[in-house]
């Protein structure tokens, strides 16, 4: 009796099992076929566009037609073109002034930095010059000692001090070596005569290449000057002068005294 129960419990089980399963599965076909059904194109209504009336589409163009018409005329208005070329005008003048200015003043720094050079190399030169001319005193005081060494009576007289037995070998010695002596020092004095000629040449040509630039300077000054001063008349009213350049010092003479 009890083993009747139970297997008949065991057979509702199974049958509880299989219905149970089998309802999933029909469930889950259900839910694929709903997957692959088709979904239907949604339908918009296009928007209709409503064209502009006729009122605001001509308001629009005689805007339009008016602007046009203003700028034509204010383009083509004679006494408008005038002043805009007037001031055009104006205006490349002012330009062109300036320009004018910038390189005078340009020209003007190059003409005083040329001097600056001019009087720096003018100076060199007369430094050389003293100092040739400070050796040449020295070298002509030697040459006059030799001169005087020469004369036979001081030959004679340095020869005495010697005491030797031979007095005429020794004269003749003193002789050539004063001879010898004198060949060297008018050497040196031919040579620094030739550097003090080339030297005085020197100073010469820079002493008036310092004058001209000089010259030419001071008549650059006094012509702006005199464009300041007739600008200021023209224009009604006093323009302060233009300061020349201050003039450097002046060189000493090219030749010491």
């Amino acid at each position: 009796m009890g083993i009747k129960i139970t297997r008949q419990m065991v057979i509702g089980l199974v049958a509880i099992v299989l219905i149970a399963g089998c309802l999933i599965e029909a469930g889950a076909q259900r839910r694929r076929h709903r997957r692959r059904r088709p979904s239907t194109p949604r339908i918009t209504n296009p928007a209709i566009i409503t064209p502009p009336s006729d009122s605001s589409s001509s308001g629009a163009d005689s805007t339009t037609t008016d602007n046009q018409t203003g700028a034509q005329q204010k383009t083509d208005d004679p006494d408008e073109v005038k002043r805009n070329i007037r001031s055009l005008s104006t205006q490349v003048d002012k330009l062109n002034e300036r320009l004018s200015q910038m390189q005078e003043s340009q020209k003007s720094l190059v003409d005083l930095e040329r001097l600056t050079r001019a009087e720096q190399r003018s100076e060199s030169l007369r430094a050389q010059l003293r100092d040739v001319q400070e050796k040449e005193t020295q070298i002509q005081g030697r040459a006059d000692e030799l001169e005087y060494a020469l004369q036979p009576e001081n030959i004679e007289r340095a020869v005495a001090m010697y005491g030797t037995t031979h007095p005429e070998v020794a004269r003749e010695q003193r002789r050539r070596q004063l001879e010898g002596e004198k060949v060297k020092v008018r050497a040196q004095l031919d040579t620094l005569e030739q550097s003090r000629t080339r030297l005085e040449t020197a100073v010469a040509a820079a002493d008036v290449e310092v004058d001209r630039l000089r010259q030419k300077m001071d008549a650059a000054d006094a012509a702006a000057i005199q464009n300041a001063q007739t600008n200021g008349q023209s224009t009604g009213t006093t323009s302060p002068a233009a300061q020349p350049y201050p003039s450097p010092t002046p060189s000493p003479s090219p030749f010491p005294q």
